[in-house]
């Protein structure tokens, strides 16, 4: 699919125009699993210290550009910093004032849900209503030892402890029984949102099990979309939604949100020239790589990277085309991209923020409101 769109003037820095957000329009975020890596160019390790300011200071940036979402993944292991989201998160809202904040993702089937709800709960109040939940089983398995989890009880843990979440946000009081944790008589969950409910997506990484489950809830699916065509994964959000109408849910409630790495530069050949050796480090730290006795080469990148793929890496008007895209296959309603990957220092980080908001936002919305306004 190929966009013709025109980039206006204004005072905005870079001289580019940021439209408003209207009500309905598509929603854009950026995400961070905080991963602790050394910088492929000069070696350098950031400190754990040092990587927290860094993200609040992007989640703050982000914020002041007028991203809508901003998330932090959870992670228990010494090569990432962020094993606590809604702590990190609410240290975010204390820095911010518009931007909503959403786990990315909440491991849910080590976590209590009672604990997880009171954590995001205190969360909405100390942000004015802006936390949401991404409730996933988690790309790791190293929090089911931490907790005393047996990882054989991995699926049947996660479904339990969804269900038991969306009670949970749903009431007052609470008499629930299950089999993995102590029944609740009449149990008040304390303290309630600001939100009338908390806002709950599920993860889904490629299981149709997964997708099938998010939409019998009616819960917002979150896709990761990591690299290949999409198109691949068309099938997951039909199941989604055929399961939502199914389970009668409204389909306005059925939400899908697109999750990718990326990078974005002026021009295409700077995007992939300056994100190649993070996005090779990181593939190879945390991707499978090094187990495999394998190095990204550039010539595998330059593939993933090319202009029909999920990887959400190039100049602005490549992103603008890839999104839009992605809309025709899937009729999402939110994209979120991972900038800070693999030891990329922070300014590279802050300026394909910055290209997001002022480039690639306006003219998604643009393009689509166009495309509605042709359909009515």
């Amino acid at each position: 699919m190929k966009v013709v769109f025109v980039i206006k003037e204004d005072t905005h820095s870079e001289g580019l125009l940021r439209t408003e957000k209207q009500p309905g329009d598509f929603e854009f975020g950026i995400y961070t699993l905080g991963d602790l890596s050394p910088s492929p160019v000069n070696g350098k390790m950031p400190n754990a210290r040092e990587r927290i300011k860094e993200i609040i200071a992007a989640a703050r940036l982000a914020d002041e550009a007028g991203i809508d979402i901003f998330g932090v993944g959870e992670h228990h292991r010494l090569d990432f910093v962020i094993s606590s989201p809604p702590v990190v998160l609410a240290a975010v809202a204390q820095a911010t004032k518009n931007i909503r904040l959403t786990s990315a993702t909440t491991v849910l089937g080590t976590s209590d849900p009672v604990r997880v709800f009171e954590d995001f709960s205190t969360l909405d109040l100390l942000s004015d209503g802006r936390a949401e939940i991404i409730a996933g089983r988690g790309a790791y398995v190293e929090s089911f030892p931490l907790f005393g989890f047996e990882l054989t009880d991995y699926k049947a843990l996660f479904l339990e402890k969804l269900g038991m979440l969306l009670e949970l946000n749903k009431n007052e009081r609470v008499t629930w029984d299950g089999y993995y944790r102590t029944a609740l008589q009449n149990a008040e969950i304390a303290p309630r949102p600001v939100q009338p409910v908390l806002p709950v997506w599920v993860g889904v990484g490629g299981t149709p099990q997964s997708a099938e489950l998010a939409g019998n809830l009616g819960a917002g699916m979150a896709l990761a979309l990591l690299g290949g065509d999409p198109a691949r994964f068309k099938p997951l959000v039909d199941v989604y939604r055929n399961a939502g109408f199914q389970a009668g849910h409204k389909p306005d409630a059925l939400k899908v949100a697109i999750t990718s790495h990326g990078y974005i530069a002026k021009t295409a050949e700077q995007a992939k020239n300056e994100y190649y050796p993070y996005y090779a480090n990181y593939v190879s730290r945390f991707m499978g790589g090094d187990a495999r006795g394998e190095k990204l080469t550039r010539e595998q990148f330059e593939l993933m990277a090319n202009p029909i793929s999920a990887l959400a890496v190039g100049s602005p008007e490549q992103l603008v085309e890839k999104i839009l895209a992605q809309h025709e296959l899937f009729g999402h309603n939110r994209f979120m991209a991972q900038f800070d990957i693999g030891g990329i220092p922070y300014a590279k980080v802050a300026e394909s923020i910055e290209l997001l908001a002022a480039k690639v936002v306006p003219n998604v919305r643009r393009e689509l409101r166009k495309s509605a306004m042709q359909t009515v």
